[in-house]
């Protein structure tokens, strides 16, 4: 518990660098935080879900190129 106390105090400390450099929240964030975690502004979490295909979409727009 030690271990994530201490790494969650050095993410905050990041985040109020990166937004001091950046004057903007959002970019503090997400440059703060790891992509892999997939991460995405509340507002943008259902806009991207609408224009990502689906695996379903995405097999049968691969068959038509063949």
């Amino acid at each position: 518990v030690k271990e994530l106390m201490v790494f969650l105090d050095i993410a905050v400390f990041e985040i109020i660098l990166a937004y001091l450099e950046k004057r903007d929240w959002k970019e503090a964030f997400f440059s703060v935080l790891p992509q892999r975690k997939g991460a995405v502004p509340l507002g943008e979490a259902n806009d991207l879900s609408k224009h990502a295909p689906s695996e379903k979409e995405d097999e049968h727009n691969d068959s038509d190129d063949n």
